[in-house]
């Protein structure tokens, strides 16, 4: 059996999350970051792995890849890109990275998809 990867390894404590403004969720700006974040989760297997990072403490790719139905490239190329999205955080251990949910990134995805 794996070795557990510490959720608090993964995701340490960051900058207090910036009050969402009214302003920022309108424009061109917003509805660009919008269309990068729906885009992120506009695959059913990133939306799974967003779910299981949700109910989970951290996880590490290999973790991921015994609860779904995907090769282990393809399982990394769904987190690279939830990372730039910035709905997925990561943090190496050694070798190991392990991946958790950025609730702030999906706090501003709620957000922006509020106000359509």
């Amino acid at each position: 059996m794996a070795k557990r990867f510490k959720g608090d390894m993964c995701c340490p404590p960051g900058a207090p999350a910036a009050e969402v403004s009214w302003q920022t969720l309108e424009g061109a700006e917003a509805d660009d970051e919008l269309a990068k974040l729906a885009k992120a989760i506009g695959h059913p297997a990133r939306v799974r792995i967003l779910r299981l990072l949700s109910r989970k403490e951290a996880r590490v790719c290999s973790q991921i890849v015994d609860e779904l139905p995907l090769a282990q490239s393809t399982v990394s190329e769904h987190l690279r890109i939830l990372k730039e999205a910035g709905l997925v955080r990561c943090a190496q251990d050694g070798t190991r990275v392990g991946y958790c949910i950025d609730f702030d990134g999906l706090r501003r995805l709620k957000a922006l998809t509020a106000i359509i």
